[in-house]
């Protein structure tokens, strides 16, 4: 009985999605590449909605919903939490949002997450946001930070590392083939990285208008 409701669920849920026809950036960095400052600029300047699967997992799990519980047990354990219970909280979030433009953080990480959230939701990203870092200066911002995270510590950290660089650079080099790559060199100063997102999230004729702006300009100065 459960199954043939979830299933009834999924294939609303989908409808739906497909209606909303969503605008979907994936956003994907290592940690310390700056993503989670850079997702807050675009939120606030272009109006996505900035949707991060570590958080949905933690607000389930702190619901206290049966879903929630064994999302919980599943990390206690070890084990990796299927694909299809994270794509199922966007899903959600995304149909709750109220909006069309989302902006998924950390996700997908790794290829069987990316096949399958294409798969459930008929959904393809527009582009992928890279924020690329080196390794050093990655490291060196999440020694600096004072959040207070557990895992901010020097072999949590190279460890995390490593998990990205195999799961999830096999995911940037799938979209780079069909050309949806947006790569960000994250390794500047805040201020000069968002200009480059900027670059990328501006619409055409915003962009023409600031040309045409900066060719007034010199042509007053020409002539004067």
């Amino acid at each position: 009985m459960g199954t043939v409701v979830d299933a009834a669920a999924k294939k609303e849920a989908n409808g739906s999605l497909a209606d909303l026809n969503p605008t979907v950036v994936f956003v994907l960095g290592g940690p310390g590449s700056g993503k989670g400052t850079q997702c807050a600029n675009i939120v606030q300047h272009f109006g996505y909605t900035h949707l991060s699967a570590g958080d949905l997992l933690r607000a389930e799990i702190k619901s206290g919903s049966e879903n929630g519980t064994m999302i919980s047990n599943m990390i206690k354990e070890g084990k990796i939490v299927p694909s299809e219970v994270t794509i199922k909280l966007l899903q959600r979030a995304m149909l709750e949002g109220g909006n069309d433009k989302f902006l998924i953080d950390g996700f997908p990480r790794n290829e069987e997450n990316r096949a399958a959230f294409e798969d459930v939701t008929k959904i393809e990203p527009s582009f992928v946001l890279f924020f690329d870092c080196s390794e050093e200066e990655m490291e060196r911002r999440l020694l600096g930070r004072n959040q207070g995270r557990e895992d901010d510590n020097i072999e949590t950290i190279r460890k995390r590392f490593k998990v990205f660089l195999e799961s999830s650079l096999p995911v940037i080099e799938y979209y780079n083939s069909k050309g949806k790559v947006r790569k960000i060199d994250a390794g500047r100063p805040v201020e000069e990285v968002y200009e480059s997102v900027k670059a990328i999230f501006a619409p055409k004729n915003e962009k023409v208008m600031g040309h045409c702006h900066a060719l007034m300009k010199c042509l007053i100065l020409f002539w004067m």
